[in-house]
């Protein structure tokens, strides 16, 4: 056996194309590793602080600009894509229900960590027990899946694999934005599949106009502080009560500035099993995920993204959801009885919640007593 020839590595990467394929990736891209282009941009993004809580982004900054620090002798990174979008994501239901929850539609199945990682481990292996078998040069892959200090999107974009769109997120002409991205490093000089994509966001700003809560702050740009996808799952902490009326019934993720986007009108829906509705996540109401208890919830986010945020951060989305939604008595009655064993920071919430519905309520009643007011010519503060 010798080492691969130029020849043999396409051979190899064709063959690449053939197993990441059957193992469920729609697409894949190879690139080298410089990224030293995009450390600027990355520097003033924490400078603005606009990473939130997110002090990891702080840590292991060379890592994310030189991926060979994070696999030893990495030569290449090869860059798949997964699409996640459910058949009947029920999109405009979920959101013009104010008394269903909202849940981004990445996380409405498995979590795509452990699919991902699983497949891209077993991708290496192929390449692996090929290279043992035909080179005198061992291969050495190691898979990533949002677990290191790794600029997946930066990456995937140099791979070929799309552009970035003017909302942070990797688009691609065929699929739009709905997709999952990882690496698989590995240590031989593949041929690579570097092209200039070209943007082609053009002058569209949508993602811009329709988020909830101005979080894209200009173009490719957007400040955690303010995006319902870090509330909601990263932010440990309290709220912005300025921000909670703006949130909606968005309890996980948001995904407006995807579903405006011209070219997710392109993407297909997937028939990937993991990624499709789970049960659980099927018209649920608002009271009814609030009322569960912490094993409930554990429970019923087994092996999905969701269990992740815990059972504090959930009962906090859950309050300000119901906050937002109408004036009901189950619903105070409920945030009332959730109340009782909630921590301090949820309690927090489910008083905001309270104030929100009680004075909903008010607002009711003195529409009520003008419209009886106008109808019988009593003064309108007559009983």
């Amino acid at each position: 056996m010798s080492a691969p020839s130029e020849t043999d590595l396409v051979d190899l990467t064709n063959l690449i194309r053939q197993w990441s394929k059957a193992l469920g990736f729609a697409d894949l891209g190879i690139c080298d590793l410089q990224l030293s282009h995009h450390k600027a941009a990355f520097t003033d993004w924490l400078a603005a602080g606009y990473h939130g809580s997110m002090s990891f982004l702080e840590r292991n900054g060379e890592l994310r600009f030189d991926p060979a620090l994070l696999h030893p002798n990495t030569l290449r990174v090869i860059s798949v894509r997964m699409d996640y979008l459910p058949h009947q994501a029920r999109f405009a239901a979920d959101l013009d229900d104010s008394q269903q929850a909202y849940i981004s539609r990445y996380a409405v199945g498995r979590d795509y960590h452990k699919v991902m990682r699983k497949r891209l481990k077993q991708l290496g292996d192929k390449i692996e027990a090929y290279c043992q078998q035909h080179f005198s040069t061992p291969s050495a892959t190691r898979p990533f899946v949002d677990s290191a200090p790794v600029l997946e999107r930066p990456l995937a974009e140099k791979a070929g694999l799309g552009w970035v769109g003017k909302h942070s997120l990797l688009l691609n002409a065929e699929a739009g934005s709905w997709f999952f991205l990882g690496e698989l490093m590995i240590n031989l000089p593949l041929p690579t599949t570097q092209q200039s994509v070209t943007n082609q966001c053009g002058d569209c700003v949508a993602c811009m106009k329709i988020c909830p809560t101005g979080a894209i702050v200009k173009p490719y740009v957007v400040d955690a502080n303010r995006c319902i996808s870090y509330l909601t799952i990263e932010h440990d902490g309290a709220i912005d009560e300025a921000l909670r009326p703006l949130m909606g019934n968005r309890i996980y993720g948001c995904d407006d500035c995807q579903l405006i986007c011209p070219w997710n009108r392109q993407a297909e829906p997937t028939d990937e099993a993991d990624y499709q509705h789970r049960a659980i996540w099927q018209q649920h109401d608002l009271l009814t995920l609030f009322s569960w208890t912490e094993q409930q919830f554990l429970d019923n986010t087994a092996g999905s993204p969701i269990r992740r945020i815990g059972f504090e951060r959930w009962q906090r989305n859950l309050a300000i959801a119901i906050g937002n939604g109408p004036a009901t008595e189950q619903a105070i009655d409920t945030l009332k009885a959730q109340r009782i064993n909630a921590t301090a920071m949820v309690v927090e919430h489910i008083d905001w919640s309270l104030a929100q519905l009680q004075q909903q309520q008010l607002a009711s009643r003195k529409t009520a007593r003008l419209v009886r007011a106008i109808r019988t010519g009593l003064p309108r503060d007559a009983d």
